[in-house]
């Protein structure tokens, strides 16, 4: 397998996405075809996989049975003194994912949900909302998540440029290795801007929820050169050496070129708890298993998949997991415990992920999507494109353009970002 010297197209300075292959069943038998060859024992290489999934599993199962926790919990304050325990950080780095309790005070987050659904109602949201659909979740079965369209309220940005996220994405970046095969990949101790959704959903809410995914990408971590050189070690045939947790070439892998897409490396996707949310309400559920990606790459080159095929990816959409194809670890989707408004959620970018159904919700369940996205070139280029929509209230380019907020009252402007924020949108 050919590892790429850079896994991104550049031109003078830019991050490029690659086009989806004119021909794209012929590229994925072609494709399928040479991994194959270079793993060498693709049928062993998955086995090794698969018994290492079953015995994760079957841990998660056994701890949720005896109702024992699942995901890490943090709390901010032991962040910012620098005293985390060192088995709660081992317990992250196994698990992919952690909640960090009190990110922000309890009051002030709930006055940003009011201050949000005031931004909402004062601009007559509802009476413009288009409910587009792109298509994105179009190979989950579930699709119709409560999510708004949201980027540039106050809320968000004093909650993205805050000192206390700032500290706690620093703490999650160190998960990860951000120098290896001889070069630096990013820097975890900056971020940048990568502004995404709200979620709004009121109280006696029915939700089918949203089926288990994984964003940033998803034929393209089998088709393209920058993402067989992310997973090399499962492409190789060195499966056991395999680390989810290293960085190389994940700053430089782009989507393609499609209308909805991920244009930065989150080291973690998360959100911020506006609302009180418990278990049953229609939460966040996760696969805590970062290395699960293996096995689903893997799985899509065995013989009884067929060779145009990969188990249900398609461009422009995200990455399904199903019970179908993934037996092995569809029974390790776990809920996030209990969480209160200030507390944040976060889960590895490559964690499989889902949404609960809700018969009748018990109280709002709000929240705010931040991410972690560490300063790199790529992740930058595109926090600067974002500085622009900023200015214009326009929607980001990752988004389908409905631009709501251009002409709205109360939307935030340069004078309430403050040096961190400037320079997390390349305004400084």
């Amino acid at each position: 397998m050919v590892v790429p010297k850079a896994g991104g197209t550049m031109n003078t300075g830019t991050f490029v996405p690659p086009p989806v292959p004119s021909d794209l069943p012929r590229a994925i038998r072609e494709t399928k075809q040479k991994l194959r060859a270079a793993i060498g024992d693709y049928t062993g290489a998955f086995a090794y996989v698969e018994e290492k999934m079953k015995a994760g599993v079957a841990e998660i199962v056994d701890l949720r049975a005896q109702g024992d926790p699942i995901w890490p919990i943090v709390q901010f304050s032991d962040i910012a003194a620098g005293t985390v325990p060192e088995e709660t950080r081992a317990l992250i780095r196994r698990r992919g994912c952690a909640i960090v309790k009190g990110t922000f005070d309890r009051a002030r987050a709930e006055a940003w949900d009011q201050e949000l659904a005031s931004y909402l109602e004062q601009n007559n949201f509802f009476g413009q909302y288009r409910n587009e659909d792109d298509g994105f979740f179009g190979s989950v079965e579930h699709a119709k998540p409560s999510i708004f369209p949201i980027y540039w309220s106050r809320p968000q940005i004093e909650a993205r440029q805050d000192d206390n996220m700032a500290l706690t994405r620093r703490f999650l970046n160190s998960f990860w290795k951000h120098e290896s095969e001889g070069r630096v990949w990013f820097d975890p101790t900056r971020d940048t801007h990568y502004p995404d959704r709200i979620r709004r959903r009121p109280p006696g809410t029915r939700s089918k929820g949203l089926s288990p995914h994984t964003d940033a990408g998803s034929v393209e971590r089998w088709l393209t050169l920058a993402y067989q050189g992310v997973f090399r070690r499962v492409f190789d045939g060195r499966i056991e050496d395999y680390d989810p947790w290293d960085g190389a070439y994940r700053s430089e892998a782009m989507e393609y070129d499609v209308a909805r897409r991920c244009s930065a490396f989150r080291t973690f996707q998360g959100w911020t708890a506006l609302s009180d949310m418990h278990p049953t309400q229609g939460v966040l559920h996760a696969i805590p298993i970062p290395d699960a990606m293996s096995y689903q790459l893997l799985r899509a080159l065995q013989d009884d998949v067929a060779d145009d095929e990969l188990c249900g990816a398609a461009p422009a959409q995200t990455m399904p997991t199903t019970e179908k194809w993934h037996p092995d670890i569809w029974d390790g989707l776990t809920a996030i415990p209990a969480v209160e408004p200030g507390d944040t959620v976060w889960w590895h970018g490559d964690l499989v992920h889902s949404v609960g159904s809700v018969a009748d919700q018990v109280g709002w369940g709000n929240v705010m999507y931040i991410p972690a996205s560490p300063w790199c070139d790529k992740n930058f280029d595109y926090a600067k494109a974002c500085g622009e929509d900023f200015m214009r209230g326009t929607s980001p380019k990752d988004f389908a353009h409905e631009d709501y907020e251009v002409h709205w009252t109360g939307r935030a402007t340069l004078d309430d970002l403050n040096v961190r924020g400037r320079q997390q949108l390349g305004l400084s």
